[in-house]
């Protein structure tokens, strides 16, 4: 195979932006060769390209031949039941985030990426971002020493009233499965758990419809506790402007704090435990060596995830973003949901079965009636392109 043939599954928002990259050329060896939507009148925009095919149901389309790997940009659930198909019938599979909605489904989506030289990968686009490949390159090098706290301030994802309305399934139980956590913060969450682990503990409190007319979360405050006794704190909104994004990874060798497009290390000279034990002095702290860490631009982001998957399946290429590694940022979500509704501390690993149980009865409850507005995605995803 000299090219890949892929198919979008779900062409709203994010998923026509990544035909429009890949139709521009904007990925080597890669065609789109095949579309498909429930909506009609998203699969007549595709008219234009004869060369490629349109199908108004995804079973049709991943048995069609026409393809040999798919993304799948559909509404959150049924990244599931899709993501399975599409193993099951052999096919390379891309899937947006979050993965799944809960991590049971998550469980069961990975349980069924059996065939070795499958290539199965998640659309972590900032993972592509050199702010967070520099940082990781300094915590994996141990030059931060050990995790003793994380602090992520992430409210600049507001949204409007007319954003919630643009769809019947957004920001509900059933057609979304959760809010602010589910939709905007896996990147979020994913690129803290790549950084820092996966806690032990999680305390959250969120806030249902505080700043919207929706059913689930749009503000979330959470304590995390790890393992070694480091401790951090996540706060996000989707209500609040002009909101902050600061994420600051302290260590026993210092500090580093991303913000305003700018990474800055502030070292240690000498680790602060071996300095607090022997120091002669009563107020005295380390000295430090204070280093901005040159960083050009956001990096390729979508397009390198679609350019890494080409190479995965072509040359064999390591992923930036497995599959299997979505459950973690699913389950951080789930765990600090569950915390909220519970009034309790949640350990992780989470169980899954008891959150999806959960959500069953909130969807099962849910009285909420949504108002929409007719009114096509691609405004709004093309606003936050790079980031949501």
């Amino acid at each position: 195979m000299e090219r890949v043939r892929l198919g979008i599954i779900g062409v709203g928002g994010m998923g026509s932006n990544h035909a429009q990259k890949i139709l521009g050329g904007a990925i080597k060896r890669l065609e789109l060769h095949a579309v498909c939507d429930i909506d009609p009148a998203r699969l007549k925009a595709f008219e234009k390209h004869p060369g490629v095919a349109r199908f108004d149901d995804s079973r049709k389309l991943l048995r069609s031949g026409a393809v040999d790997a798919v993304l799948i940009a559909t509404p959150h659930y049924d990244h599931t039941t899709i993501g399975i198909d599409a193993l099951e019938q052999g096919l390379h599979v891309l899937v947006e985030k979050p993965i799944s909605v809960h991590k049971a489904d998550c469980e069961r989506l990975i349980a069924a990426h059996k065939k070795r030289g499958q290539v199965f990968s998640a659309m972590f686009n900032q993972r592509c971002d050199p702010h967070y490949q520099r940082v990781k390159q300094i915590i994996d090098r141990g030059e931060l020493g050990r995790l003793q706290r994380v602090n992520w301030i992430i409210t600049d994802w507001f949204r409007s009233e007319a954003y919630y309305a643009s769809g019947g399934w957004r920001a509900t139980w059933k057609g979304e499965g959760g809010g602010v956590l589910l939709n905007q913060c896996p990147h979020n969450l994913d690129l803290l758990q790549w950084l820092c682990g996966m806690p032990n503990k999680v305390r959250a409190f969120c806030s249902l419809g505080k700043y919207h007319t929706i059913e689930v979360e749009d503000e979330v405050t959470a304590y995390l506790e790890y393992a070694n006794g480091a401790t951090g704190v996540f706060i996000t909104s989707t209500g609040e402007a002009p909101g902050t994004n600061r994420l600051e990874i302290t260590g026993d060798q210092g500090k580093v704090v991303i913000e305003h497009g700018n990474v800055h290390f502030t070292r240690n000279e000498v680790r602060a435990s071996e300095f607090c034990r022997t120091t002669r002095q009563s107020f005295a702290r380390p000295p430090v060596w204070n280093i901005e860490i040159p960083v050009k631009d956001n990096g390729p982001q979508h397009a390198g995830i679609l350019q890494n998957f080409t190479d995965a399946i072509l040359d064999g290429l390591d992923l930036i973003a497995p599959a299997r590694e979505g459950i973690h940022s699913v389950e951080l979500g789930n765990a600090m949901l569950m915390s909220s509704l519970s009034g309790q501390t949640v350990n992780v690993p989470l169980d899954g079965a008891k959150f999806e149980r959960m959500l069953k009865k909130l969807v099962r409850e849910s009285k909420f009636q949504k108002k929409t507005v007719k009114k096509g995605d691609n405004e709004d995803m093309a606003a936050s392109f790079g980031k949501a």
